[in-house]
This record gives C-alpha cells, sequence and structure tokens, in this order.
C-alpha cells in the first residue's frame, strides 16, 4: 500500500493550509483561534469549513477540532466520501495523534487515561467526568520531554468525545496550558516565554485507508510550540 506523508504547505488562502488534495478528500492544517464550522451569529460564521468551501465547492465537513486547537482537519469532496470517512472515525479507524503542553513535571513516561464523560447542559460547552452517565472515553499518551513547570505529551485519543483530551488531561493532573475553559489557574508561561494566549494543544497527525483507492495516508502538520 502506498503511504502518502504531507508535511509541508500546498496552498495558503487565509491562514488555512491545504497540505493535500485529491478528487475524494482535502486535509488542512487549521490554525488556533478558528472555529471547524459555523457558530451561533453572524460574528461566527468565519470558519474553516467556509474558507475551504470558498475554494473547493462540494468540501463537507467530517470531523471537528475545537476552535482552540491547531493542526490537521480532513474534509470529504461530496457526500458519499463524507459517509465513507465519517463511517473510519465511527468505527476507529483513523489513528490520531495530538501534541499538548501541559502544567507541571508529568512524572510517569506513558498511560492510559479510560474515564467517562458527558456535557453538562446548564454548563455548556463544557464536559464532566461522569463515570455513570458519561460516555467512555479513553487516550493513551506518552512524555516526550519536561521542566519544572511544563511538560509536552504525545497524546493518542481512541475515542472522539467533544473536548475529551482537555478533560483526560486535566483529570491527569496536569491542564493544557492555555486553556481557558478548563486551565483554572490560566497560567501562559512556559519555560520558552509567552503562550500569546492560545491552548497549547495541536494535531498532528491523521492516519487512515484511503476510501477511495485502499494507500495508507499520514498527514502531519508541525507543531509551533
Amino acid at each position: 500500500m502506498t503511504q502518502i506523508a504531507a508535511t509541508t504547505t500546498a496552498t495558503t488562502e487565509a491562514r488555512c493550509d491545504i497540505l493535500y488534495q485529491d478528487d475524494y478528500l482535502v486535509v488542512i492544517n487549521k490554525p488556533p483561534g478558528l472555529l471547524s464550522v459555523p457558530g451561533r451569529g453572524a460574528d461566527k460564521q468565519d470558519c474553516a469549513a467556509s474558507r475551504l468551501q470558498a475554494r473547493v465547492g462540494d468540501a463537507r465537513v467530517v470531523h471537528r477540532l475545537d476552535c482552540a486547537t491547531s493542526g490537521v482537519m480532513l474534509f470529504a469532496i461530496g457526500a458519499e466520501m463524507q459517509r465513507a470517512l465519517s463511517r473510519l472515525f465511527h468505527d476507529r479507524e483513523v489513528r490520531k495523534e495530538y501534541v499538548a503542553l501541559v502544567e507541571g513535571c508529568v512524572s510517569d513516561e506513558r498511560g492510559s487515561i479510560d474515564i467517562a464523560m458527558r456535557g453538562e447542559p446548564s454548563l455548556r460547552p463544557l464536559q464532566i467526568i461522569d463515570e455513570i452517565n458519561g460516555k467512555p472515553a479513553l487516550t493513551h499518551w506518552q512524555l516526550i520531554s519536561r521542566t519544572r513547570s511544563a511538560s509536552r505529551l504525545r497524546l493518542l485519543p481512541q475515542t472522539g468525545r467533544t473536548h475529551q483530551l482537555r478533560v483526560h488531561c486535566l483529570a491527569l493532573g496536569h491542564p493544557i496550558i492555555g486553556d481557558r475553559l478548563y486551565n483554572q489557574t490560566l497560567h501562559n508561561q512556559t519555560s520558552s516565554g509567552k503562550t500569546g494566549g492560545r491552548m497549547m494543544l495541536h494535531a498532528l497527525s491523521l492516519r487512515f485507508a484511503h476510501p477511495a483507492t485502499g494507500a495508507d495516508m499520514l498527514f502531519e502538520a508541525a507543531c509551533d510550540f
């Protein structure tokens, strides 16, 4: 099977980098602070989906990244491919890798966080831990590097719950730096300086079998923190 790795920018439009495009799908590098899809209100219509659709008219959303999260995001071209790619995510056949900079010195080298979670209607968009009524959520993690004040983690989510990585890092005792929803300390300082207000979470790569060709597809976007 052919492996295609996208690590450089092919096209840039309004800060959204197109990493790869064929007749079936488009992969972009979403910048932090940009919605994945339109929100409520006229001031929330600018998003990755609308920017891409202005260039690729039949581009369709397959999955989402939080507004504050940067990195690799996949779109389908046409309804049939949208169904096929959505099925891959549903069946957990897409390998997702993230990088996060979290508060504190993580002592272990690796581990897994298996904690159920759910949305709290009265506190939207907040997600909470609920082992009784929540949906299963599993994240594997590995330590990349650490200092006394911060640690860099490789995160491998096995499920795709809303805010899963943010909640799981908090449950680990090391909230993501710059996460203004879950990190109550709001420390925006790292050993290398200020974060500029962004959340330090980046979708580093996606890997899956191309539904149309069977090729092994690997897409990567370099982390800038």
